[in-house]
């Protein structure tokens, strides 16, 4: 689909924008999605608010993240002293990636439903009981019954994140604050790998689990006192905040969240008129975004009242369905694997995150069995130290790309007159590509040929610097083309994202055996740089792709639980 054209004939796919008023002083950004008058919006939250949330949150993705890869260094402690076998806890591992495939699926709709709040309470005070039972360990059912149950509601780390963030951050915001998630999920998945090397060295390895036990209760104090709900639910009475355009001008967008519509201005606006037969057609209309609505600030109405402190902590935020059927929470378990199969752009973005991190776990699952062997000899100490290159490589990443990418954006949207469409984004991705493949190859062939640990280490820090920005990217593009689903269709990715880590992780051990460790990370690599060549196509027809899919999109947005998208 097209751009707009002066004419007003052509629709917008979901996710095209005005981001900036071409016709304003100094090219003023145009704040997408539109904030509504209440003072209790968070897209109306000061930035001291929406960072210390947003901080409150990351410390849990922090948790999640080093609960989950944390073991890995205490496997050959606990070879010693339990006699679990090294394909027993490889199966322990793969069998934590296919609840983390599946624990979002049942557990997301609930998020939709009552809020986000309920969740990460809940979550942080499970990890904390799944803490101490790890900490007292003792048989192979034990291992299997933690891994599965953390990782089932530690699912919720990898999808409710990007809902929050779209909550509360505007367009051209969300690039760093992914990049600031993605580095948070991996530089804790690393650093915990590296801690618990040393505390299994120096204190046991069930002391791991004690520590975790000890700042999970930290947590849940943090989480249950300072977070506040992201989810909001606007009342009927509720304006959009404009900047001076009359309300009788403009309408809400569903395009774009608490946008505004103004028919005699928006590209597509006389086709607008002559279909809004009723207000039913309307709902399900590709919406248009305004040419002249500038940023300007946002008008708080003093009428509504300010919620107090315990209001902010309430436990749920309980919202019905657009449709106001009971089937709503079994739909949304569904919607996503319907979603994922039939729009490109989240099928894609699911294949790039899905094999990028499974090879990622394989790497992982290969240095804790083969480094502790000769020639290494590595203890589980230096073992969490080979963790050290993964960091700096996923710090440099996201320290480029996070602001690149929003800086970028605006810039190009500067030059198309103020119409910002997210494949802009996948071009901050191209220079990254690279150092997939080359970290990849570094670190196969070094393990496989018993090279110097530095080697393995420089190709750790390579595979890390090209990951992050493109996991992060790639996350964002899909929550600016359908914020409306982002939930489910975050869902579906991150099936398919555990899904390749399971596969991977369960059949290494044989596959290993049958063609060696390197050929298995070649393989492995081949097919993600399959998918990785897919970003051009992306890049040239994505938009199309969207505007084939706008109708199925408007459908399923539609059957979302209401809330601001809905609103």
């Amino acid at each position: 689909m097209s751009s707009a054209q002066a004419d007003g004939t052509a629709l917008w796919p979901p996710g095209t924008v005005y981001l900036q008023d071409a016709c304003a002083t100094g090219s003023e950004l145009i704040l997408q999605p539109r904030p509504t008058d209440d003072p209790n919006d968070p897209l109306n939250w000061s930035t001291r608010r929406k960072y210390m949330n947003i901080g409150f949150v990351c410390f849990y993705v922090a948790m999640v993240a080093e609960f989950i890869n944390a073991a890995t260094p205490t496997w050959g402690p606990m070879n010693k002293e339990l006699g679990f076998s090294y394909e027993i806890l490889n199966d322990s591992y793969a069998a934590g990636c296919a609840c983390l495939a599946t624990g979002s699926l049942i557990l997301i709709p609930f998020a939709l439903k009552y809020g986000r709040r309920p969740l990460y309470l809940f979550s942080t005070v499970l990890q904390f009981a799944l803490s101490i039972w790890s900490a007292k360990m003792r048989t192979v059912a034990d291992l299997m019954l933690i891994n599965v149950l953390q990782c089932f509601f530690g699912s919720l780390a990898e999808a409710i994140v990007q809902m929050t963030i779209a909550d509360v951050f505007f367009v051209h915001q969300r690039g760093r604050m992914n990049a600031i998630y993605v580095w948070v999920w991996l530089l804790s998945s690393y650093m915990g790998s590296l801690i618990a090397g040393f505390v299994a060295k120096g204190q046991g390895w069930r002391w791991v689990w004690w520590w975790n036990a000890i700042i999970f209760g930290i947590a849940i104090i943090l989480v249950g006192f300072g977070y506040e709900e992201t989810k909001f639910y606007p009342s009927s009475t509720h304006n959009i905040s404009s900047t001076g355009l009359p309300e009788n001008e403009a309408v809400p967008s569903k395009e774009s969240p608490g946008g505004l519509v103004d028919e005699k201005s928006a590209p597509g606006g006389q086709q607008h008129r002559l279909n809004a037969e009723s207000a039913d057609l309307e709902s399900k209309k590709v919406s248009h975004e305004p040419l002249t609505d500038a940023a300007g600030a946002v008008r708080i109405n003093p009428n509504i009242p300010r919620k107090t402190y315990w209001q902010k902590l309430a436990i749920t935020t309980t919202t019905r369905s657009a449709a106001d059927t009971n089937e709503s929470y079994i739909t949304h378990i569904w919607q996503p694997l319907v979603l994922l199969v039939t729009i490109p752009a989240i099928t894609f973005g699911a294949l790039v995150y899905g094999i990028l991190v499974g090879l990622g776990d394989v790497m992982s699952a290969t240095m804790s069995t083969y480094l502790p062997q000769e020639p290494y000899s590595f203890t589980s100490d230096q073992i969490g130290l080979m963790h050290l290159p993964r960091m700096i490589g996923v710090t440099i990443g996201a320290l480029i790309v996070g602001p690149l990418s929003d800086w970028f954006i605006v810039w190009l949207s500067r030059r198309r007159n103020g119409i910002y469409d997210p494949e802009m984004r996948l071009w901050c991705i191209v220079p990254f590509l690279p150092f997939v493949p080359a970290g990849a190859l570094l670190f196969g062939i070094g393990l496989n040929n018993h090279l110097p640990w530095p080697i393995i280490a420089v190709g750790l820090v390579l595979y890390n610097i090209g990951v992050t920005p493109i996991d992060s990217i790639i996350v964002t593009y899909l929550t600016d083309s359908y914020r409306d689903i982002i939930g489910d269709a975050l869902v579906g990715v991150t099936v398919v994202r555990n899904t390749f880590s399971t596969a991977f992780i369960f059949a290494m051990t044989p596959w290993i055996a049958t063609i060696g460790l390197k050929w298995v990370l070649v393989t492995i690599l081949l097919i993600a740089c399959a998918i990785l060549m897919f970003f051009g196509v992306f890049i040239r027809y994505g938009k199309t792709f969207r505007g084939h899919t706008a109708s199925r999109y408007e459908y399923y947005a539609a059957r979302q639980y209401k809330d601001r998208a809905a609103s």
